[in-house]
Parts: C-alpha cells; structure tokens; sequence
C-alpha cells in the first residue's frame, strides 16, 4: 500500500517520522521481540535522530532495536561524510542502545569488500532468506536518486546481491548501497522529502511516466510492505494531491 502524508514543514515530517518509528518499534517488539531499522543520511534525517534522541530516549526499546543503513559513503566511520557518524552523534550517542545492536557499512574498506562484508552482515543476522527489515528510511535527491542508486548507474540492474558497490560517474565516487530488491521487501518503507527545490522532480517521480533509470526512487514499489511518502508542503506544491 502507497499512501502520501503531506505536513507543513521539514519540523513537521522529522515528527510524523518519529511519531512512525515510535509506533512501529512498539508493535514489532510486542510481536517479534524485536524492531529493525535502516536508516539514511540527510539533512532531514538529522532532526529526525536529534529528536528521537531527545524525546523518545525513553519510550524506545532501544535494547531491542537494531540499527542497519541503507546506504553509506566509502569513507571511514569518523569521516565528516559518513553517514554512520552522523547518526552516531545526532542519535546512537544519546540512547541506552548496545553496541552490538548497530550494524555499520565498513566504508574504510575497498569499496567489493565492504559491500560483501555487509551482505555478510546481514545473512547473519536474518537468515539466507531476502531481509525482511521493519522499516527503511529514505530520502530522494534532486536527481531521483534513493539510498545510493543513483540515475544511470549498475546498481539498479542489480537483482541478486542484496548489497552492491556502485559507482557513481556523476559525483566521481563509490557508494555502497542494498539494493531495490532488499529495499522493496521491507515490510514499512518510509520517505522523507522536504524543500520546494525537490517539488519539481517529486513530481515526476510520482506521477510522470515510469522510468526507473532516469528516476531510481520509482523503482521503490514493495509488492507486500507499506510505501508511504512523507513530503512537507513545499516539496508537495506540485502534485496534484498537493
């Protein structure tokens, strides 16, 4: 099920996602015993992590909560890019979670080696079947890019690896990345998307024609999980539900 929330600014979304997780944690740990989380990078994301940090420290399971990423930068975990830093000193920092909970990409390793050690990671920790996380968070760059599946790039013919390297011509780097079949296969996937610079691209994203490699976050369609899109009003004025 897609469904599209629209809230009036970028403090608004960071709550509706916080209010999301919150939600989510409680009944995955009531159910499962557990609550599995990938989350992203992103100046959204960051006020996102600061307020779980500061006002859900204590309505979070955190010692049932297991921290995945959907992406990372090859850069080592105490790199200004990194996005495993980011959310270290903006969330796990600031919560009673063990370290043995966190689950980083190596980004300080060749970029096939880091990808396969995380792949490894995560067979580990699921199982041989397809990860099924409880939810993945997303953001979508003016490019249409999601997680690090960037427009015209290898990894979104990636069908069988659920973590992949990727190069990316347009910002002469390597990405690490799950790939859109693990991404699909979430049982909650969440966007976030705030600014009226991404309205025009959201737009074509959502309701323009279907082209995945011009626009990789069309390629996020789970067949079973929820999709819901949470956008503030400026990066909605666009849509035509907006």
């Amino acid at each position: 099920m897609t469904s599209i929330r629209i809230v009036p600014d970028p403090a608004a979304l960071a709550r509706m996602a916080a209010e999301t997780i919150h939600s989510l944690a409680a009944e995955r740990i009531s159910h499962t015993g557990r609550f599995t989380i990938a989350l992203s990078g992103g100046s959204t994301p960051k006020a996102l992590f600061k307020l779980l940090a500061a006002e859900y420290r204590e309505q979070i399971d955190w010692e049932r909560t297991y921290i995945f990423w959907g992406d990372e930068r090859c850069v080592p975990p105490d790199d200004a890019d990194s996005n495993y830093l980011m959310a270290r000193e903006t969330l796990l920092d600031h919560v009673p979670i063990p370290a043995s909970n966190i689950f980083r990409f190596k980004g300080e390793l060749p970029p096939p080696e880091a990808a396969q050690h995380y792949e490894s990671d995560l067979r580990a920790f699921f199982g041989e079947q397809l990860p099924q996380l409880d939810l993945i968070l997303l953001g979508m760059g003016d490019d249409g890019h999601t997680a690090s599946l960037f427009p015209h790039t290898e990894a979104l013919k990636e069908t069988q690896r659920w973590v992949i390297e990727n190069y990316v011509a347009a910002k002469q780097t390597w990405r690490l990345t799950l790939t859109a079949p693990v991404i699909n296969n979430a049982e909650n996937i969440l966007f976030l998307v705030a600014g009226s610079d991404k309205a025009q691209r959201l737009k074509q994203v959502l309701e323009g024609a279907y082209s995945p490699d011009d626009l990789p976050s069309q390629l996020i369609k789970p067949s079973k999980g929820n999709l819901i899109w949470g956008v503030d009003q400026a990066a909605a004025a666009l849509l035509s539900t907006g």
